[in-house]
């Protein structure tokens, strides 16, 4: 007994010491507060200042990094793919801010735009959603306040007012709703229009296909990842501007109920545990980036498919297509079966972060008004306690919220950071493209010296009446010289006549006249491009009435502006032998697909109706003539002759050459002829060419049979006689 009772008396003491030692430490505290506060205030801001100084230091650091591979691939005109081996990663630093912002002054153009004016509104309705819910929160206190002091006619007012608060926080959170849609559409609005003015200009189009590798799915970026970069923008400021707006009022109020001390105790410690976050979690934009390129990659697969049906239903390859595609596929489904198990682990660890482990340390939070005197405030009774508690929790429970809402952001911004990165880029190609820097992965002889420094040339390119190359290269679409200088004129009424084999650089050529190539030295002498009409031999035909068949690319306006009739485009149709496709239900307004409904030779006597309607002052018809009859031949280029049009033409039929006065003959091994076409002769001689040909090739049975007359061998009892004229 002895002994317990020295143990109680023990413990006893040890309580009481304690007691007496926080009591010392709290009142030597109060009595210091003052001048402890404004020291940790002190600190703090000097924490932030260095933070903000880190951040600086390191954001000029990645802009000094970026400057300097910028300045390593400056010069190449024609390079390889920079992201073919070691792709970009996507990450939060000063490029991703400098895109943003770019974007931002594209879907919020000025100070007066629709789209300020919404964000306006938006921010207005997220500071009275605030407003009301801080309001709520004092609101419900006072409800169980009232039911704990048995207060029933106060608990029915609170009642009364708490169904009144429904109407406009209801109407609030839908209008907020509202907002973030019509953003979103409205930054989808401005972003699409700016990038079709910029894709569908300058032939800019062509040449993000054609001339540049950095971009594969210009359509998808422009249909899918703009819709995905508006609204997750548009959902970002609504989920990053409450919480912040949240935090802000919710802790102020907390800190006049429970003291500054315990909010920053709670705060440091939340603070580190969003650090730990922070550090844990896996770079989900750039996952977000590489699953958009992979889906790209694989629609892109799909349309090759649907493109090419034909051919690969001729060789027979439906397999080795469902290889593809299902490698593709799988590759899809391998690398969005990571994201889901780093997102499942990611979710463990932030729902016991953030639910549970904070909402411990706010209990703590809101009990000190209970358990501690906190200075300026005075709760005699439970019902007060009771209120200040449930107030407290209420307030702290919403900022908690908040604050997890701003850590879910992260995810977002870094989602966000991932369409960012590839909206800019076609943005950024878009610019290369239009100044006339492109990168290419070039294949065969483009890697040579020689090659190299031909492509990183530019040339010359003046509009004039007529048309004249000086010393230019032609060059293949592999980077490939097919012609080291060229040199031709050409002026209107002179038709010109171009042959050679396949590759020898035809294509290329008209693909300069048609700036859709860039000059790569020498000089250029053309008219604008509405003076030049190109007609390949399976024509383009859009999706529309037949009337806007014949005049593409112009607008029934633009046919109007120009006093052109129905009765005119049947003028044309007449010439070429096709007027009867007008007696089609809907005549002139009929919509079909008329790629598929009309055969290659209508389409081509289409193509060349629009040729007339258009007259331009050049013409450059490739092989536009193969499916028709010399007849219709005959009435295409006298019609086009007789409008002033001046013909360039591709084509390998002989019929053809009595409409040209000039030859360009390609030998398709660097060397051309350019000389003045005698059709007449020029067929003689082909003739004479072709009996020739036809003699040379009887002379090996000629010899054959001469060797085995001159070793026959009389006297066998043959007769000799057996031999012709004998």
């Amino acid at each position: 007994m002895a002994v317990q009772s020295k143990i109680l008396l023990s413990t006893t003491t040890s309580e009481k010491t304690l007691k007496e030692l926080i009591s010392h430490l709290t009142t030597l505290y109060l009595t210091h507060r003052t001048k402890i506060s404004r020291t940790v205030y002190v600190t703090l801001t000097l924490a932030l200042i260095n933070r903000v100084r880190n951040a600086i230091s390191e954001q000029k650091a990645a802009s000094a990094y970026q400057a300097q591979l910028r300045a390593q691939r400056k010069g190449t005109a024609a390079t390889s793919q920079p992201s073919a081996g070691v792709r970009k990663k996507v990450e939060l630093n000063s490029e991703f801010f400098r895109n943003l912002w770019r974007l931002l002054k594209i879907v919020i153009p000025g100070w007066k735009s629709k789209e300020l004016r919404l964000l306006i509104s938006h921010s207005f309705f997220l500071v009275i959603r605030t407003l009301i819910s801080l309001y709520v929160a004092e609101l419900d206190g006072k409800l169980v306040s009232s039911l704990v002091r048995g207060r029933g006619k106060d608990f029915l007012k609170g009642i009364v007012w708490w169904m009144i608060v429904a109407v406009p926080a209801t109407f609030t959170n839908s209008m907020l709703s509202y907002h973030q849609c019509k953003l979103a559409l409205q930054y989808r609005s401005r972003l699409t229009t700016y990038l079709h003015t910029r894709y569908l200009s300058n032939m800019t189009f062509y040449s993000l296909s054609a001339l540049d590798d950095r971009i594969k799915n210009a359509d998808q970026l422009i249909t899918v990842d703009v819709s995905r970069f508006s609204n997750s923008l548009a959902e970002l400021y609504s989920n990053l501007a409450k919480p912040i707006l949240d935090i802000l009022i919710y802790n102020y109020s907390l800190s006049r109920s429970v003291g500054g001390e315990g909010l920053f105790m709670m705060s440091l410690a939340v603070q580190l545990s969003a650090n730990v976050m922070r550090a844990l979690t896996p770079p989900f934009g750039k996952y977000v980036a590489e699953e958009a390129r992979l889906e790209g990659e694989f629609r892109f697969q799909h349309s090759r498919l649907i493109d090419n049906s034909e051919e690969i239903a001729l060789y027979s390859g439906h397999e080795a297509e469902k290889d593809k595609l299902d490698l593709g596929y799988f590759t899809l489904i391998k690398h969005v079966n990571h994201i889901l198990r780093r997102r499942l682990y990611h979710g463990v660890m932030e729902d016991f972060v953030i639910k549970y482990f904070w909402g411990a340390l706010g209990l703590m939070l809101c009990s000190v008004p209970v358990f501690f005197k906190i200075p300026g405030q005075a709760m005699p009774g439970m019902g007060d306690r009771t209120e200040s508690f449930v107030t407290n929790r209420r307030m702290l429970l919403s900022s908690s919220d908040a604050v997890g809402r701003v850590m879910f952001s992260y995810k977002e911004i870094t989602e966000l950071a991932g369409y960012t990165s590839r909206v800019a880029l076609l943005i950024n190609v878009i610019d290369d493209i239009q100044a006339g820097r492109f990168e290419k992965k070039l294949v065969s002889a483009a890697e040579t010296s020689e090659n190299a420094a031909v492509l990183s040339n530019r040339g010359t390119t003046l509009e004039s009446p007529d048309i004249e190359f000086i010393d230019v290269p032609i060059v293949s679409p592999n980077g490939d010289i097919l012609v080291s200088k060229l040199s031709f004129s050409l002026s209107p009424g002179r038709h010109l006549l171009i042959v050679g084999p396949n590759g020898c650089g035809k294509s290329s050529l008209f693909r300069i006249l048609g700036g859709l190539w860039p000059v790569y030295g020498g000089t250029v002498r053309k008219p604008p491009y509405s003076s030049i009409f190109y007609i390949p031999q399976r024509p383009y035909l859009s999706r529309g009435t037949l009337r806007q068949q014949i005049i593409y690319p112009d607008s029934l306006r633009q046919m109007r502006a120009k006093k052109t009739t129905d009765a005119d485009l049947l003028k044309w149709l007449e010439a070429v032998d096709i007027a009867h496709i007008v007696d089609r239900p809907g005549g002139w307004d009929a919509e079909d697909e008329w790629r598929d409904v009309l055969s290659i030779g209508l389409q081509q006597r289409v193509a060349m109706a629009r040729l007339f309607y258009h007259a331009p002052r050049y013409a450059i018809l490739d092989e536009c003539t193969s499916s028709v009859t010399l007849e219709i031949e005959k009435a295409m280029y006298d019609t086009a002759k007789a409008l002033g049009v001046t013909l360039m033409t591709v084509s390998h039929r002989r019929s053809l050459w009595r409409y040209h006065g000039h030859i360009l003959q390609f030998d398709g091994n660097g060397g051309y002829v350019f000389t003045p076409l005698d059709a007449e002769r020029r067929l003689r001689l082909e003739d004479e060419k072709e009996e020739l040909e036809l003699c040379l090739r009887g002379v090996p049975d000629v010899e054959a049979r001469v060797r085995e007359l001159t070793t026959w061998s009389p006297g066998r009892g043959e007769e000799v006689g057996w031999f012709p004229g004998i």
